[in-house]
């Protein structure tokens, strides 16, 4: 399989306009990255299973770096790039379901990301500080035994019972 392998210099391409078509191919191949239907396709057709291609993985890994990644638009692309290194991630996404289940935590991740964001970058409120404990109420005098105590927020209709109250117009 080493044979098939070709040099960018013996197929032809000249780098004329300075690499800038490299790197416009690899770029649009890295974005490609953040959609789980395009990594189960490439594991559905083994592409996982070739030593070059997978090495060609861990060559993009440049993209990671701040001089490449600001022109990365899709953030996705360097999580699922990095969990590419993995043979287990590369080998599970063969799978429908493990693909179900990533664009699924891809769309709420999105979903909830401005919430998300917003709780990290606004300013949090500065803790007030705790209010004073009330005074102690002061000893109410003895009252005779024979002296019925009304007991606060009643009134005479019975306890916790309010009359509604007519309005005129």
């Amino acid at each position: 399989m080493q044979n098939d392998i070709v040099p960018v210099k013996d197929v032809g391409l000249k780098e004329t306009d300075g690499g800038r078509q490299r790197f416009e191919l690899e770029l649009e191949f890295v974005q490609c990255l953040a959609n789980p239907t395009y990594i189960h396709y490439l594991a559905q057709n083994r592409y996982f299973d070739d030593e070059a291609f997978v090495g060609y993985l861990k060559y993009l890994q440049y993209w990671q770096r701040p001089e490449y990644a600001k022109f990365i638009v899709y953030p996705h692309t360097l999580f699922f790039l990095e969990l590419l290194q993995s043979a287990q991630f590369r080998t599970a996404m063969a799978h429908p379901v493990n693909k179900e289940v990533a664009h699924r935590q891809q769309f709420y991740f999105w979903k909830h990301h401005r919430n998300n964001r917003l709780k990290h970058i606004l300013p949090r409120p500065i803790p007030e500080e705790p209010a004073p404990p009330p005074p102690a109420p002061l000893a109410q005098p003895a009252v005779p035994p024979s002296v019925p105590v009304k007991a606060e927020g009643t009134t005479r209709a019975g306890v916790g019972e309010r009359r509604k109250r007519k309005y005129t117009n």
